[in-house]
């Protein structure tokens, strides 16, 4: 929309450039005249629609009302009606905040601002004085959204599938317990991300797995060609229970990251290369033979866990080397739950504990939210994937 120069000129003029843009400046001046001009603009709707049902109501004055913004405070007068049933639209009877000042609360919560901080935020920067109750109670809205996500309906098949868990510190019943957050996050077909959702618990096992398997069923989840996961207890089981064609794949990353952890800092730089003769074979004989021969090899014999570690998963191994090098680097590159876990663990780490699941719940949601912007593309390694996803799978790789 075309803005008028002349009627520019005319809110500038005797104005002081510098002040344009400061607290109770031009902008506020607009937002206050706009917000005022769309109040009574509502009124005069709701005296209209008063006098076709035969209601003999008018205007009654006004009164003040003051206001959070994103940016300031600001004092309204709020035109009234006689009769007392005119409930305004743009800022509701008992409504003290108008949502874009919401908004900027959820998203400093996003990103892992601590309450305090956010209130500490808001006082510098737009001189408003807010308490932590009401910080908290803007980002507790956030749970019945929550709720709604984690009930969503699905599609009906997902290529590749990432489960994975991170470990944060919740109070239960007087004591501060180590549970993990399992997240499960989905390829779809085209090659975007979805998280399909969060877990909490403070064990996991075969029926745990078996309960999350089957609410991705009744929410209309199908079928599941790859599920890639990291030695999670109980969940080979519990997929192939609900999922039986699916396929489910160690996480290579993952295992190659847990047998660095017997490596001392000095070794782990020639033991990487040892690995990658075995995750790079051709196919699962020659990634057993190459197995055997780091066994065998110096870095096998000064680290035998690393071997035990890979002979224990191997089963969960071979799928990879089935699939052609398009289906095995996407499978690999697991940049995507990496980068997220990242995010989630710098958010966790803010917060020291959480007093409670939904605490810990409406902050991960918020964060996996705000990552969840940079998936609107695929990953480069998708376009050839996604060619042999269809050859190797056929009809239930488009069954979307």
């Amino acid at each position: 929309m075309a803005i008028d120069k002349e009627l520019l000129d005319q809110l500038l003029a005797g104005r002081d450039p510098s002040e344009v843009f400061s607290k109770d400046g031009l902008l506020d001046d607009l937002r206050k005249a706009l917000s005022e001009r769309i109040l009574h603009a509502e009124l005069d709707e709701h005296l209209d629609d008063e006098q076709a049902e035969g209601n003999a109501n008018r205007r009654n004055g006004s009164s003040k009302k003051t206001v959070l913004t994103g940016t300031s405070k600001m004092t309204l007068s709020i035109p009234r009606d006689r009769a007392g049933t005119f409930d305004p639209k743009l800022i509701a009877k008992y409504q003290r905040r108008f949502p874009d000042f919401d908004h900027k609360i959820i998203s400093m919560y996003a990103r892992g601002m601590t309450v305090r901080e956010i209130q500490g935020h808001i006082e510098e920067i737009y001189g408003i004085e807010v308490s932590p109750d009401l910080v908290s109670a803007v980002t507790n809205a956030v749970l019945e959204e929550v709720g709604e996500w984690q009930s969503r309906p699905l599609e009906l098949c997902y290529p590749l599938v990432f489960f994975d868990a991170i470990r944060v510190k919740i109070r239960d019943e007087g004591f501060v317990r180590n549970k993990a957050v399992y997240i499960a996050l989905a390829v779809l077909a085209d090659g975007t991300k979805e998280i399909l959702g969060l877990w909490i618990e403070q064990t996991e096992g075969a029926k745990f797995w078996l309960r999350v398997m089957n609410e991705l069923k009744n929410r209309g989840c199908q079928d599941i060609l790859i599920a890639v996961v990291d030695g999670l207890k109980g969940f080979p089981e519990a997929i192939t229970a609900a999922f039986p064609q699916t396929i489910v794949q160690t996480c290579i990353v993952h295992l190659i990251r847990h047998s660095l952890e017997f490596v001392s800092w000095k070794d782990r730089k020639p033991v990487v290369p040892a690995l990658r003769a075995i995750y790079r074979a051709k196919d699962a004989e020659a990634g057993m033979k190459a197995l055997e021969a780091f066994e065998t090899g110096y870095w096998g014999q000064k680290y035998p866990a690393i071997a035990q570690s890979w002979r224990r998963n191997w089963e969960h191994v071979i799928p990879f080397f089935a699939f052609p090098e398009g289906v095995r680097r996407i499978i690999y590159t697991t940049n995507a739950i990496e980068a997220l876990n990242s995010k989630l663990r710098r958010a966790v780490r803010s917060r020291g504990h959480f007093p409670s699941d939904d605490a810990a719940m409406k902050l991960l949601y918020l964060v996996l939210n705000h990552a969840a912007e940079d998936w609107k593309r695929p990953p480069r390694e998708w376009f050839e994937a996604k060619t042999q996803f269809a050859v190797v799978f056929g009809e239930r790789f488009f069954n979307q």
